[in-house]
C-alpha cells in the first residue's frame, strides 16, 4: 500500500500536475494540503472520472486539506472536532480547514496541513503553538482506539538541524523554534515515528523549496512535509521517498510530494471479516 502527501498550494492551479503524478505514480491514497478552494469549487469530476474516492475539508483561498483513494474511505472525520468532541479549542481552531482523517483499508490515515506561525513576534506563532496543543489531544483521542495509524502533511516545522539547509543560522527561527518542535514532539508521543528517516539518516535531502531567493536553483530547501506511522505500520514500511522532481516542473508547488510505502493488505478472511495481510 503506497500513501502519499502533498502540498500541492491551490488544487486548481495545480490540477493537471496532480493528475499527471496519479497516472504516473499510481498512490492508493494521496493527501493534499493547501488546497486553496471552498468544497463546491473542488475539482472534483477529474478524479471521479480516474475512479477515485474523494473527501474534502476545503476554505477559499488558503487552507484546505483532501483525500483522495483507490478504495473507499471509511468514518472520515473533519477538524479537529471529529475526535474532540466537546472541546471548545477544538471547534474554535476548527475554523480553518486543517485536518481531515479516514480509515484505508483499515489504516487511519491523517492528513494535516499545520499552521506557517509567520513570526516568533506574530500573534500567528501563538495560534500554531495553540494548534499544536490541539494536535497533541486529537492524536491521543485517535489512539485510544488502537487503531493501525499514519499522520501525514505538511508540519511547516524543521524538526532537527539536519532537516535545514543552514541550521546554524535557521534553528530557533520560525518554522525551527524550540517551542515548535517540542510541541510536535509531544503531539506526536512516543508510538509515530518519522517514516523517512526509518531509510535516511543523513541531511540534504529536502520537500520544500522557497519560491523566494532561488532557493529550488541553489537547492536549499526545509524538510517538513512529514509521514509519521505508529509501531503497527513501522515494521511494514519498505520505503518513503520525496519526489524532488515534481518540483523542478513548469508553475510548480513548492513543496514535493513524499511517499510511503508498506506492506500493508486488508483482506476478507471469508467469515465477513477483516483479515490483515502484511
Amino acid at each position: 500500500m503506497q500513501i502519499a502527501s502533498w502540498n500541492v498550494n491551490s488544487v486548481r492551479t495545480r490540477l493537471t500536475h496532480v493528475l499527471n503524478w496519479l497516472d504516473q505514480k499510481k498512490p492508493d491514497l494521496l493527501a493534499l494540503q493547501e488546497t486553496k478552494v471552498d468544497d463546491p469549487q473542488f475539482p472534483l469530476e477529474p478524479f471521479l472520472q480516474k475512479g477515485y474516492q474523494v473527501q474534502i475539508h476545503g476554505q477559499k483561498a488558503y487552507n484546505g486539506v483532501a483525500l483522495i483513494s483507490r478504495t473507499p474511505l471509511e468514518d472520515v472525520r473533519m477538524g479537529f472536532i471529529g475526535e474532540l468532541i466537546g472541546d471548545p479549542d477544538a471547534e474554535e481552531l476548527g475554523a480553518q480547514k486543517r485536518v481531515i482523517s479516514a480509515l484505508v483499508d483499515g489504516i487511519r490515515v491523517v492528513n494535516l496541513y499545520v499552521p506557517n506561525g509567520s513570526s516568533l513576534s506574530s500573534d500567528k506563532y501563538n495560534y500554531k503553538l495553540a494548534w499544536l496543543s490541539c494536535l497533541e489531544r486529537y492524536i491521543g483521542a485517535i489512539q485510544t482506539r488502537d487503531e493501525p495509524l499514519c499522520v501525514v502533511g505538511d508540519f511547516n516545522i524543521g524538526l532537527e538541524a539536519r532537516d535545514l539547509p543552514d541550521p546554524d543560522r535557521l534553528s530557533g527561527g520560525i518554522m525551527a523554534s524550540d517551542r515548535e518542535r517540542a510541541a510536535l514532539l509531544v503531539a506526536l508521543g512516543s508510538d509515530l515515528q518519522d517514516a523517512f528517516r526509518l531509510f535516511e539518516p543523513n541531511s540534504g535531502h529536502w520537500s520544500w523549496w522557497d519560491y523566494r531567493s532561488g532557493a529550488w536553483d541553489r537547492d536549499r530547501g526545509w524538510r517538513i512535509d512529514h509521514i509519521y506511522l505508529n509501531e503497527m505500520l513501522r515494521e511494514l514500511a519498505r520505503s518513503c521517498s520525496i519526489d524532488k522532481e515534481e518540483r523542478g516542473r513548469i508553475q510548480p508547488s513548492d513543496h514535493a510530494p513524499v511517499c510511503v510505502d508498506l506492506a500493508w493488505e486488508l483482506e476478507d478472511d471469508g467469515d465477513g471479516e477483516d483479515a490483515y495481510d502484511t
